[in-house]
C-alpha cells in the first residue's frame, strides 16, 4: 500500500520502482469491464494495489469499500475478497508478492 504522505506514483513505471523497492515482485496493470462481478476468492499472493481509473466496490471480512482514483487497497495471501466494478469499470495498478514479507 502507498504508505500515507508518501506521493502517490505519477506513472506506472514510477509504481512499479517503488514496488521492485519495496520487495514485491511483480507490478502490473488490471483493467476490468464495466459491471463485472467477481465473486469471493483468494490469491496466492500479497496484494498492494492503486486505483487509476473508474470505480469499484471491494469487499473484504464483511466491509465493503468504494473506492475511486487515488485511493489503494491490499490483500493479503489468501484473503477472501468480492470485487464489484462500476459502469465505467475500472483501471488499477497492482504489485504481487508471493514470499514473505
Amino acid at each position: 500500500m502507498v504508505e500515507p504522505h508518501a506521493p502517490i506514483p505519477a506513472t506506472f513505471e514510477d509504481f512499479e520502482r517503488q514496488a521492485l523497492a519495496k520487495g514485491y515482485e511483480q507490478a502490473l496493470v488490471r483493467t476490468w469491464a464495466p459491471q463485472q462481478i467477481v465473486q469471493q476468492h483468494r490469491h496466492d499472493f500479497h496484494a498492494s494495489a492503486l486505483v487509476v481509473a473508474g470505480e469499484m466496490w471491494l469487499t473484504q471480512s464483511g466491509t465493503t469499500r468504494h473506492l475511486v482514483p487515488g485511493d489503494t487497497f491490499e490483500l493479503d495471501r489468501s484473503e477472501p475478497h468480492e470485487e464489484r466494478y462500476g459502469p465505467d469499470g475500472a483501471t488499477y495498478w497492482v504489485a504481487r508478492r508471493t514470499s514473505a514479507a
